[in-house]
């Protein structure tokens, strides 16, 4: 059958239902990974796919999203629509079957999409089973067809309410706050974040975004739109915007090997940073997988058949390894694979093997020709290379010291920690506090049976603009190590971190509530995200949360954490008050701090998290680069917020 005829028979037949949708309320978590923010902003993901798809398969080329006020989200594409006619196993139309069935869409049918995206196939139905209203409004044949649910549950058949020229499917949905409990608000950023990579990875596809609860300068509603001519290659320089390049020029490729889609982006710059990015079916792999097994592959060995040849490297005493090539790289692999098999319920790592061989095959082809053809771009990168190797050298002679303080091998501890009793790491917290003053503090007011002190002297080293070596000979960050009892470096990647062995499964840092404190979080942070990702990753570091005040009265005491907060305390005690402002948390007792901040009783910790890696990339290459103007329009943008999430 021909792709046009494939195209004309997108009907009801095509959509297949797989199995029930029963417990999914009962057990969202299975399905959108939890019901906090981040479950939360996937239901949107999980809507967009669709209209995703239907871009992939050439049917749509825009796509709006919209925050209502009520937190309600709409999203409308010009696609096919979703079928309405009748579903002949399930006996209703075959919207109905899309929006409350779980498994059922016309990406299970090959004949209807080569490829998607999408959580296993859950889809929209699972949006409907967490939402308390959805209704979804399909542009079709000239006509215009509608249905609501609560609950996942159809309130009445579909139905024709007029004709209409356009085409597409709206859905609009309010999520269930009895599900979602923690919070139904919004973030615009996080969504403009994702719908702007969205745009990256499938140009020549709009999408606009809009927030009706807030208005610009002009009285307008807050919008951006997005949209792509140049696809992956615009993308990356996006993300390196804030770095000094090393060369102009983008290096890219586009094609198809061995039957799976292939693009390429990557960049170099002066920075010591590996940021390596993928993507399958427009789904982030944050744990890479076999398409980036291959870009590795494929990078490493062209450009050391090249570096070779070219006898830049017959005076190096030592061999260069696959890190050497791949420090200042930015690169962004993506790829489209028809059956893709992801290990694990998070989609986070493809185990497809014959995808390896394909990306090495194209990245090595495409790096051949660019090398070829800019002699001085090649020479300016392997003497970079050459650079990173002799870096390394040195890193690695630092890093046997950090291996040998390494408690576990015998080592001993920090002389400046104060460790906990417990034993078992599950149990146990690590607070990195700033300054021997509140550590001193911190260290009275703890719970040593499970809570250890490791007090930071100063502000730590900015490791997003040292090399590799210098971050590894620096005190502060070698006790960090040594404390967490983690192990670095592998063959693959030096970097890399051994987590078998780690003393402590909630890492806190606990910074003063003041701009000070909020730089040397962004700093600990930056050194985390850099260097010990995983540990952010496992949902290992936190952020502690001390109070800004204290608002006395008589014998009545209360805490606040924001001037909202001081005022309506200060209001509902009458009269006056007093009001003491804390400028450090050495200006606070043990048991203040212990009530606070430490206490797991009442304390507010707040989760470190990556939702969205390239943006995280991005933000912290621009806090912590050289690059002042974006910096400061960031600040400036971002300055009622205390703190940076990452």
């Amino acid at each position: 059958m021909s792709e046009e005829a494939n195209k004309k028979n997108y009907s009801a037949d095509s959509i297949q239902a797989l199995e029930g949708m029963e417990h999914v309320r009962m057990r969202p978590s299975m399905y959108i990974g939890d019901v906090g923010v981040r479950g939360l902003h996937h239901l949107v993901y999980e809507v967009v796919d669709n209209s995703i798809d239907e871009a992939m398969g050439g049917h749509c080329d825009t796509i709006d999203v919209t925050i209502n006020e009520d937190n309600s989200i709409t999203t409308r594409d010009n696609g096919r629509g979703i079928p309405v006619d009748l579903h002949k196993k399930e006996g209703v139309s075959a919207l109905e079957v899309v929006m409350t069935k779980i498994g059922a869409g016309g990406k299970f049918d090959k004949d209807s999409y080569k490829v998607s995206g999408g959580l296993h196939g859950v889809g929209v139905s699972c949006v409907n089973a967490l939402s308390d209203h959805l209704k979804a409004t399909v542009f079709r044949d000239g006509k215009i067809w509608e249905q609501e649910y609560e609950r996942g549950k159809a309130l009445y058949p579909v139905k024709s309410i007029g004709e209409t020229t356009k085409r597409g499917t709206e859905v609009t949905f309010h999520p269930d706050t009895t599900i979602f409990t923690q919070t139904i608000e919004y973030s615009y950023e996080t969504l403009a974040n994702r719908m702007r990579e969205l745009s990256y990875l499938n140009k020549g596809v709009t999408i606009t975004i809009t927030d009706k609860r807030q208005k610009d300068e002009k009285g307008e509603f807050v919008s951006e739109i997005f949209y792509s001519d140049q696809g992956l290659k615009e993308f990356v320089r996006f993300l390196d915007g804030n770095r000094e390049a090393l060369i102009q020029s983008v290096i890219a490729m586009e094609g198809e090997k061995n039957g799976i889609p292939v693009e390429v982006a990557m960049v170099y710059n002066t920075s010591y940073t590996e940021n390596l990015h993928s993507y399958v079916n427009n789904i982030n792999t944050h744990e890479g997988g076999t398409h980036l097994s291959g870009f590795r592959r494929g990078l490493t060995t062209t450009l050391k058949k090249y570096a070779d040849a070219s006898g830049m490297l017959d005076k190096l005493k030592f061999e260069i390894q696959g890190d050497d090539f791949r420090e200042g790289l930015t690169a962004i692999v993506s790829v489209k694979v028809a059956e893709p098999q992801f290990e694990g319920q998070t989609k986070t790592k493809l185990g497809n093997r014959e995808v390896s061989s394909a990306v090495s095959q194209a990245v090595s082809e495409m790096l051949t020709d660019y090398l070829e053809e800019h002699p001085d771009d090649a020479k300016i990168i392997v003497q970079k290379v050459i650079l990173a190797a002799q870096a390394r050298h040195a890193a690695s002679k630092a890093r046997e010291m950090v291996q040998r303080k390494n408690v576990m091998s015998g080592g001993g501890l920090p002389g400046k920690l104060s460790d906990c009793s417990d034993q078992n790491p599950e149990n146990c917290e690590l607070y990195l506090v700033e300054g021997d003053s509140a550590g001193g503090t911190a260290k009275m007011g703890r719970d040593r049976n499970f809570q250890a002190i490791l007090p930071l002297r100063g502000k730590i080293l900015n490791v997003e603009k040292a090399m590799q070596h210098k971050v590894f000979e620096n005190e502060e960050i070698k006790n960090i190590y040594t404390a967490l009892g983690v192990t670095i470096g592998t063959e693959e990647d030096s970097k890399a971190l051994n987590l078998e062995k780690l003393r402590y499964h909630k890492i806190v840092i606990m910074c003063d509530a003041d701009v000070d404190g909020s730089h040397i979080e962004t700093l600990i942070l930056t050194f985390f995200f850099r260097y010990m990702r995983e540990l952010i990753e496992g949902g290992h570091v936190y952020i502690a949360t001390p109070p800004l005040y204290l608002v006395k009265k008589g014998s009545k005491k209360r805490y606040a954490w924001s001037d909202e907060e001081r005022d309506e305390i200060a209001k509902s005690f009458n009269g006056s008050v007093g009001i003491q402002r804390y400028k450090g948390l050495g200006e606070m007792n043990a048991e203040q701090l212990w009530d606070t901040t430490m206490n797991p009783e009442f304390r507010t910790l707040r989760q470190i998290n990556i939702d969205n890696a390239t943006e995280s990339d991005r933000v912290f290459s621009m806090l912590m680069g050289d690059e002042v103007p974006p910096r400061r329009e960031f600040i400036e943008k971002n300055a009622v917020y205390a703190n940076i999430d990452a």
